[in-house]
């Protein structure tokens, strides 16, 4: 850690979660460790809040470690606390994740007086974290600059800079735009990096700042060449880039043997896009190091991209969790969201990944369900679908997200007011359900044995 005391200290937060749901499925805040490792390379003083981490000295002492799964996923510490009145109906416990308050307020005092405070926020529909984050920093150090960047910010900016109290909202790409913030806010000389240096011109991101460490997210690239109508990564960074290989590798090398670290999750939205220059170097290279790591695809491949080679390399390297992105068997709603793949090619890409070794519990196929107009039949094929091809189906209710060709269907679709409160986008109330799929479809169909209440977490580095 810097510590340069004419510039002022910053601190960086993640903020709780608060939801019905949420699980640690390799969720840390890449975007959020860029930022602290760029702005301690130019010297500033950088102090770090993890409001999600489960290995938080305090928390262990009084609840232990929360459980953990294979390969370091696992639970969050949880509170159980009271539903906001726009969601007082829904029947289910609302709760915080995360660390408690008073462990929060307790580290708030570690740090001096921090001269700007950083906070990202994740979904829209989690800002009541940031929010009470954002209430507490103030409270405790009225002078600070506090500036909230990440998803939320970037989607739901008027709802941010009505109700949040902060003091600067940073939409878009925060790596970008950060140092030019902070030096205005401090009164030194402004910079601004190229987009070109978000890739392997940056430190790694600051995953030192964690006392234990389960687990590291890689980017082999930023953005994403699709567009889904569902989702707004192109919305969050712009344009699409890709690492040099063997940096990338440099990197895993680094967590691997200076940490100790052996569960890699790729946090890419387009991993295996042109993959002869990308995927397959990088492959090769991990099996010619002969690293020994766990590597995980949460955020899902394309399975259109996906090849006898790249199968095979796949798992000689030791990927173990495969997620593939089909979202519906329906051919007329795969066209309506983007092309991005059809049932053939979805079936081709799981019988490569069965002859290379994958078993059906390794390959997990997303499929969505409560899309503006669906009818729960179509979610029952689809699982049917699935599962004859040899893989496991993983539910994903959806979430509008503003801002992306779906909204305003989406809107148009929904008894909530998606416009004005971002609380209802939340997955978890099925926010465009219809006769044609009610919550009771989602309880009683054969739908309800692959739900799972588990979020997967779509972390963006913004």
């Amino acid at each position: 850690m810097f510590h340069v005391k004419q510039k002022g200290v910053i601190l960086l937060i993640n903020p709780w979660i608060y939801d019905f749901a949420a699980f640690d499925l390799w969720a840390k805040p890449l975007g959020l460790l860029y930022i602290a490792a760029l702005l301690r390379n130019k010297g500033y003083e950088i102090a770090y809040i993890d409001c999600l981490d489960i290995h938080h000295s305090t928390m262990v002492r009084e609840r232990g470690v929360p459980k953990r799964r294979q390969y370091h996923q696992g639970h969050f510490f949880k509170e159980n606390i009271e539903k906001p009145p726009a969601l007082g109906d829904i029947p289910r416990k609302y709760r915080r994740y995360g660390i408690s308050e008073e462990t929060f307020r307790e580290q708030l005092e570690f740090f001096g007086e921090p001269k700007v405070v950083l906070v990202t926020s994740i979904m829209t529909y989690w800002y009541p974290g940031p929010f009470q984050v954002i209430r507490l920093v103030k409270e405790r150090y009225p002078k600070a600059f506090v500036v909230m960047g990440g998803i939320y910010a970037t989607l739901c900016q008027d709802h941010a800079r009505k109700y949040s109290n902060v003091d600067y909202i940073l939409p878009g790409d925060g790596l970008v735009k950060i140092l030019d913030i902070v030096e205005k806010l401090l009164g030194g000389p402004s910079h601004e990096i190229s987009q070109s240096s978000h890739l392997d011109g940056l430190a790694h991101p600051a995953f030192d700042l964690y006392p234990i460490l389960d687990y590291v997210c890689i980017l082999t690239s930023r953005g994403c060449p699709y567009r889904c109508e569902y989702c707004a990564a192109w919305k969050i960074t712009r344009g699409f880039s890709q690492r040099d290989p063997k940096r990338v590798v440099d990197e895993i090398e680094c967590w691997t043997s200076t940490f100790e670290v052996h569960d890699i999750a790729f946090y890419d939205d387009a991993l295996l896009a042109d993959s002869k220059r990308h995927f397959i170097p990088m492959a090769k290279e991990l099996l010619r190091r002969g690293m020994k790591c766990h590597y995980h695809t949460p955020n899902g491949i394309h399975g259109r991209e996906l090849s006898h080679e790249i199968a095979s390399l796949m798992y000689e390297a030791g990927f173990k969790t495969i997620r593939l992105g089909l979202e519906t068997s329906d051919a007329m709603r795969q066209k309506r969201l983007g092309d991005k793949i059809s049932n053939r090619e979805m079936e081709r890409a799981i019988a490569y990944l069965r002859e290379a070794g994958f078993s059906r519990e390794d390959i997990g196929v997303y499929i969505l369900a409560g899309l503006p107009g669906q009818r729960v039949s179509e979610v029952e094929e689809s699982i049917r679908f699935v599962r004859a091809c040899g893989a496991t189906p993983k539910l994903a209710e959806y979430s509008p997200i503003p801002q992306t060709p779906l909204w305003e269907a989406a809107v148009r679709a929904s008894e909530f007011d998606l416009r004005e409160e971002p609380l209802f986008h939340n997955n978890s109330i099925l926010p465009c359900r219809w006769e044609g799929f009610t919550w009771e479809d989602l309880q009683l169909s054969s739908v309800h044995r692959f739900r799972c209440w588990e979020v997967e977490l779509y972390l963006e580095i913004s």
